[in-house]
Order: structure tokens, then sequence, then C-alpha cells
């Protein structure tokens, strides 16, 4: 065997095999349920294909760097996330009403999508570091930590990407022994702040909560989203009319439809089997994760293992829950299912890092 065989042969060794099976099997779908959105536009397929290998070799090259080299990065990653998020605020281009990218010359980027990351990676090379010695006002620092660019990023507006941020910051947080009573607290806290939080959101956003209860109200505009896609799952019926099939898909009744909607083509065109299959898809995932996350030896891959899997599942259930209309719209993204670069990448680094933690057990032991 020659020596480059021997060194692919290393690195593919650091791939879980049933996480890799899974994100496969998905970004198949992935590919399948795009070339009929886009109406098998060659630009988009090929566009696809090009995200999915990119975001591959990311995920076999993270799955390769050991926990403990990982979580050295986080602090830099963070600090480098905030100074960007900063940069945003202060000179960021501003696109559809909303300033969250930053122009770095070559290209726009939209440093919310690091913080996806670099949150956890933070917060998580924070406990270890003080495993130790946990007292109340670590607890405190990680959650002003959490709270900065929560802030930021809600003030762009995005909603939707600070939610999930602080959806991931919060499981960390109860992960690393936050205690219950002051999860209770600042639930209740937050149930009483509510009709100040209702008086802080933009126009856009109050009207996005306003057409969920009554998508009725404005068929033609804000609640276009919710009615299309809800008449496209609900057509698909049991087995789903067959892939390139789906009329609502077809003559372009779906707003959005390989992006953040592509959970109504594939419920239209694949049923309520395929929507089944999907979901079953994504908990087997989770499932792995919290599995490897049990098995990990040091504090950091507990919580990065545990966090990541449960921001999948947080991810998917918004966006299921907004095509559905059961929840607002508010630009999630279905992972490994829609197009769009950024948000792949993101994804599969993560799942990169789970592999490591999965992978690298005994050396981190030693």
């Amino acid at each position: 065997m020659s020596r480059t065989s021997h060194w692919i042969i290393r690195r593919l060794g650091h791939l879980d095999g049933v996480l890799l099976t899974l994100v496969l099997v998905l970004l198949g779908i992935s590919l399948a349920a795009v070339a009929s959105a886009s109406g098998q536009s060659p630009a988009r397929i090929s566009g696809h294909l090009v995200n999915i290998g990119l975001a591959l070799g990311v995920m076999v090259v993270m799955a390769n760097v050991p926990p403990h080299l990982l979580s050295r990065v986080g602090p830099s990653l963070y600090v480098a996330g905030m100074v960007l998020l900063i940069g945003v605020a202060l000179f960021g281009e501003i696109r559809n009403g909303s300033r969250r990218w930053i122009n770095l010359g070559v290209m726009a980027f939209q440093p919310s999508e690091l913080l996806k990351l670099a949150l956890p990676l933070m917060l998580a090379w924070y406990f270890q570091h003080n495993e130790t010695v946990l007292r109340a006002k670590h607890y405190l620092i990680a959650g002003a930590l959490l709270l900065v660019p929560f802030v930021l990023i809600l003030r762009q507006p995005d909603l939707g990407t600070a939610l999930m941020i602080g959806a991931s910051g919060f499981y960390l947080l109860f992960f690393a022994g936050l205690p219950w009573k002051v999860i209770f607290g600042g639930g209740i806290l937050g149930a009483a702040s509510l009709p100040v939080v209702w008086g802080m959101l933009h126009e856009y956003q109050q009207r996005r909560v306003l057409t969920l209860l009554d998508p009725s109200s404005d068929p033609l505009g804000a609640g276009y989203h919710i009615i299309q896609s809800t008449i496209a799952i609900g057509s698909g019926g049991f087995f789903g009319k067959g892939w390139m099939q789906g009329t609502q898909n077809q003559l372009d009744f779906i707003p959005e439809r390989t992006t953040d909607f592509i959970f109504a083509v594939i419920g239209e065109e694949f049923g309520y089997l395929g929507t089944i299959l999907l979901v079953g898809l994504y908990l087997a995932i989770v499932v792995r994760g919290l599995m490897i996350a049990a098995r990990a030896p040091t504090l950091f891959g507990r919580l990065m293992a545990a966090t990541l899997s449960l921001n999948l599942f947080t991810y998917v259930f918004v966006n299921m829950g907004m095509v559905s209309g059961i929840l607002p719209v508010v630009g999630v993204p279905l992972p490994l299912m829609s197009y769009g670069g950024t948000a792949l990448v993101t994804l599969l680094l993560g799942m990169g890092i789970l592999m490591s933690v999965a992978t690298h057990r005994q050396l981190n032991k030693t």
C-alpha cells in the first residue's frame, strides 16, 4: 500500500460510519428535491453539487482535528466573530432592509453564521477551563458571552439567527449544569417580558406573528408563504404526487422552494410517508449525537456533541414548523436540505466536530 493510500485511509478512519451514512442519505434526498424545485435547472443542480462537495471536504478535515485542538480555537474564533459583528453594525451592507453582511473585498460575508459555531466552541472551552471551580459567577459570565452576540444579531435585524444562537447558548449552559431554579426563573421572567418584547419587534416581525394566527388576513402578502406551503403539504397525501409531479411546486406557487420552503416540495411530492422518513433520519442523527456526547471523555466533547445535536433538532423543528404554519416565518433553512453554501458548510462543520469527538475518544483519555 502506498503512502498516499495509507494517509487517505487514516483520514477517513476518523469519519463516524453511522453519521456519515445518515448525512449522505439526506444529501441525496436534498439533491433530488433541489432538482425538482428548480425545474432541473443545470445552474442550481451544479451549484448544489459544488456546495455539497465543499461541505463534505470541510467535514472530513474537521473530523481529523482532535477535540483538544478544537477547544483552543474557540476564544480566537469568538473574538473574530465579535469583531466582524461590530464591523457589520458600523460598516455592513444593507440588503432588503437588514444590515447583515460585511464586504471583505473578494466576497460578502455574514458573520452571524460564524457565531453559530464560534459561540458553542467558546462556551465549551470556557466551562472546561473552569471545570474544577465552577461557581455562579461562571454562569453569569457565560450568559454575558451569549447575550452580546445575541443582541448584535437581533439589531441587524435577524430574529431567526438570533433565536437559533440563543438556543445554542442555552443548550450548552444547560448541559454545563445551569441550575433548574435559574432555568425556571428565566422562563417566568421571559414570559412576563413578552409585552415589552412585542413592542420592540419591527413591524414586519409583528406582522409575521399576526399572519400566523390568521394567514387569510393577507393572502397575497404576508400570508402567501404559509398558505401556499400548507396547500402543497396537504395535497401530497400519504404517498405524495411523485418526484417532479407536484403541481404547487412545478407551477411556481411555493415561494423560495429551493431554500427555506423546500420541505413543502418534499411534502407535496413524497407525501406524509416521505416527511416521516425525513424526520426519522434527522432524529437518528440527533440520537447518534447524544450517544457520542454520553461517551465523550472530556467536558468539552460532551458539551459540544450535545449542543450540536440539539441545534440540529431546533433548526429542523423551526423550519418544519414555519413551513407547516405552526410557527412564524423566520427565514431558517432546513438542515442538509435547503440550497445554500454557507449554511451547508456550517452544518457539516458541526458534523465534523461530532465525528472528531466520536473517533478521538481514546486519544482524549490519554
